[in-house]
């Protein structure tokens, strides 16, 4: 009983003497920060829930190893209790030396090092190497890799330090290889193939990416799908489906559009109605383009609302509104049409909003704006400001877009843009019938330091003719309607296979220009040139002889454009025509004026045969030379007919002769006229292939009174030739935008002609800029 008495006595002094911690957790005294190099401990500690004062126990401590963990700064952390202290040790994740790409030829390395995450001085996880992997493959993916491999590499360095290598496989590119669509019976799977932009793969597509598959053009295909056939008369078409399937093998892509084309509707009744003050509804009827029994066309009624709301703003509604509705009779498969026309809100400028232009100043962009802060806000001037903007050709998106302003009937004009390169260095070469093979070299700038300032310095040499030409030109001269410019040029041309002399000019022309209106615009010039004719050979026409030497031209030109196209560079609809004059004589030693003038109509046949490169083009054009102050024209200012002006004849080929030595002497009166009708080759679009057939008619005559058949010689009596009669070309020809440049190949015959007239079967020029 003793000893049970001393055991029990034992054992309490010694569950007395356990340390506190065995029966609780206790205080935290102090964090101590172990194994870290950058980061400073008081960092560590702050993503810590174990704080100095509170108690360490094991929930605490294990969400605040979780925090340490989600920085991402650590590779490896631990956190253990050591009596009222807390260790934690950590291995900080190694900093980012080098980002590289190895393997990748078709995606250079500094558009790919803007992609990934990873950067230098950045901290380095495999988390984030493993995101710049996946980003990698989905950029190669949407240029038709898909059997692009990237396998991130780490080169461990000293002081905690790695450089990143992603090794790339880029792959074959998986290309379309099949377009499938369902559901068309109206219309062939060629037919639409010839709509979308997505192409099947070929071996002449070398050079473009119409065949790679990409997301984005499958929905823009499906767009083009459905307005080709509501162009057609579709009203109820819908594309159902577009999917793609990769091969098994990733080789390429088969695609497939599911197409629900509906009846075909032509347009019954045609009505405008009208809730506006002062306004005729059947005024503005009689302007539609479109007609009962016509086929339906959605584009047609886009149009026809446009113009409608155009003439009604023209005529001082600003604020008319056009609502087309289209009602279908489906028995009938009739589309009725009516366009509602009522007072839309009425709405003010209150403020007009420019970003993105990083270079552009505002003013070039604020300049080209049809309406400014307090105007009427009218759709027709806001769509005709965001078309001029795009015009400048200084940037590559425009958007112009309304917000609510300060009060119910203010809105804000926001525009935004983005901007391109619009320096140009040009190298070029090439070959054509006219100037021979030549090489072409070229500085421009068309925004000169942002002002919108447009200028350029070239130099051509070829074996006819070569050219040196500096030019400035201000669209906005003083900020006002008012393009100012100036040229300097020096040009020579060898002219002795045509008219047995090579001419020289030196000059400066000073320019400036005014719009009148939307369409109509005045340019004039100033022209200080001297001309010098030389290497006049001895068995050359007498009557170009004695006009071997130096003359000074001093002459004022005006012109005046009326352009209705509906492209400049490309037009398939329209007019464009020109008229002006040249007077030659405030000084210098020539005296003359000189009348001419040129125009073209382009008649689309879209409508007809349901491709817009069909176009018809009736062109014509004419020029008088009259000299006076008793003098007489020189063979430098005369008109030229052939070549490019009438094919079918070599350059001065028709006109005025001397038949004696076979030189052209030019003529004072000209007349041109040409129809061309232009179509697509039954060849794929993407070749870049057109081909045309032509009809030329012209005439050139009327020499000086000095040039006569006096002297002549006597084997040769008459040898001036000098006949007032047309001379007619027929021929077809072939337009290629290859990728090296543009090529044009003429082949035409004189069908009515001079036995003296120099004629010129084949035609062709070749030219490429890079």
């Amino acid at each position: 009983m003793k000893s049970l008495r001393t055991l029990l006595v034992v054992l309490a002094a010694l569950f007395v003497a356990l340390p506190s911690s065995a029966q609780a957790p206790g205080r935290v005294t102090a964090i101590e920060v172990q194994g870290n190099q950058r980061i400073e401990a008081d960092t560590i500690r702050s993503y810590m829930l174990v704080q100095p004062g509170g108690t360490a126990d094991p929930d605490q401590l294990d969400r605040s190893l979780r925090a340490l963990f989600a920085t991402g700064l650590f590779r490896d952390v631990e956190i253990r209790p050591d009596g009222t202290r807390v260790i934690v040790r950590v291995v900080e994740n190694p900093l980012v030396n080098r980002v590289g790409f190895e393997g990748n030829r078709r995606i250079t390395s500094e558009i790919l090092r803007g992609e990934v995450q990873l950067r230098a001085r950045s901290v380095f996880t495999p988390a984030a190497a493993q995101a710049d992997r996946q980003r990698i493959l989905e950029i190669y993916a949407r240029r038709g890799r898909f059997g692009a491999t990237v396998e991130p590499k780490i080169i461990e360095l000293d002081q905690n330090r790695v450089d990143v290598v992603f090794e790339i496989n880029e792959g074959a590119t998986a290309l379309v290889a099949r377009i499938n669509f369902v559901g068309n019976s109206d219309y062939s799977d060629s037919r639409l193939k010839e709509v979308i932009a997505t192409r099947e793969q070929a071996w002449y597509r070398l050079l473009s990416t119409s065949d790679n598959y990409d997301p984005d053009r499958l929905a823009f295909d499906r767009e083009l799908l459905r307005r080709f056939y509501l162009r057609q008369g579709y009203a109820d078409v819908q594309i159902t489906g577009a999917t793609a399937e990769l091969a098994p093998d990733r080789s390429g892509f088969f695609l497939t559009y599911t197409i629900d084309e509906g009846p075909r509707y032509r347009i019954g009744d045609v009505q405008v109605t009208s809730t506006l003050r002062g306004l005729d509804p059947a005024s503005v009827q009689r302007e539609i383009p479109i007609s009962p029994g016509d086929w339906y066309d959605g584009d047609a009624v886009e149009r026809a609302d446009t113009l409608l709301t155009d003439l009604l703003v023209a005529r001082g509604f600003s604020f008319a509104n056009v609502e087309p509705r289209v009602v279908r009779n489906r028995e009938e498969r009739k589309v009725e049409l009516t366009f509602e026309v009522s007072e839309g809100p009425r709405a003010f400028v209150e403020r007009i909003e420019i970003n993105g232009n990083t270079r552009t100043q505002d003013r070039v962009i604020r300049r080209e704006f049809r309406l400014a802060e307090g105007d009427p806000l009218i759709t027709q001037q806001v769509r005709r400001s965001r078309e001029r903007i795009r015009a400048l050709g200084f940037f590559s998106d425009v958007q112009v877009n309304s917000t609510p302003g300060s009060a119910p009937d203010r809105v804000i004009l926001n525009t935004q843009v983005t901007e391109r390169a619009t320096g140009e260095f040009t190298l070029g070469g090439g070959y054509s019938t006219d100037a021979g093979f030549l090489a072409d070299v070229g500085l421009r700038e068309r925004n000169l330091l942002g002002t919108g300032v447009d200028a350029r310095a070239n130099v051509t040499l070829a074996q006819k003719r070569s050219q040196v030409d500096i030019s400035v030109t201000d669209p906005q001269f003083l900020e006002r309607n008012l393009a100012a410019g100036a040229d300097v040029f020096l040009v020579q041309r060898n002219l002795q296979s045509t008219s047995g002399y090579n001419e020289r000019r030196a000059g400066f022309v000073a320019r400036m220009g005014y719009e009148i209106n939307e369409r109509l615009r005045q340019t004039w010039s100033y022209s200080l040139v001297n001309r010098n004719l030389y290497d006049v050979d001895s068995s050359t026409s007498r009557f170009i002889q004695e006009q071997a030497g130096t003359t000074l031209l001093s002459q004022v030109s005006t012109t005046i454009t009326y352009d209705h196209r509906d492209s400049r560079i490309e037009p398939r609809d329209g007019y464009v025509v020109r008229g002006g004059a040249d007077l030659a004589g405030l000084g210098g030693d020539v005296y003359y004026v000189r009348l001419r003038g040129d125009g073209q109509y382009y008649i689309p046949f879209e409508q007809l045969l349901g491709d817009p490169d069909y176009v018809l083009v009736f062109a014509v054009g004419g020029g008088w030379l009259l000299p006076y102050n008793g003098g007489n024209s020189r063979i430098v200012d005369r008109f030229f007919l052939g070549g490019e002006n009438l094919r079918g004849f070599a350059i001065g080929g028709a006109g005025p002769r001397d038949v004696s030595t076979n030189d052209a002497l030019g003529g004072q009166i000209i007349w041109t006229s040409s129809a061309e009708f232009r179509f697509p080759l039954p060849l794929p679009a993407e070749l870049g292939l057109g081909g045309r057939v032509f009809v030329d008619v012209g005439g050139n005559y009327e020499l000086p009174t000095n040039v006569n058949d006096t002297g002549c010689p006597s084997n040769v009596p008459n040898c001036v030739r000098d006949d007032a009669s047309p001379r007619v070309g027929i021929g077809f020809g072939f337009s290629w935008r290859s990728p090296i440049g543009l090529i044009n190949i003429d082949l035409a015959q004189a069908v009515v002609k001079k036995s003296y007239d120099e004629t010129q079967v084949f035609r062709l020029g070749f030219g490429t800029r890079f």
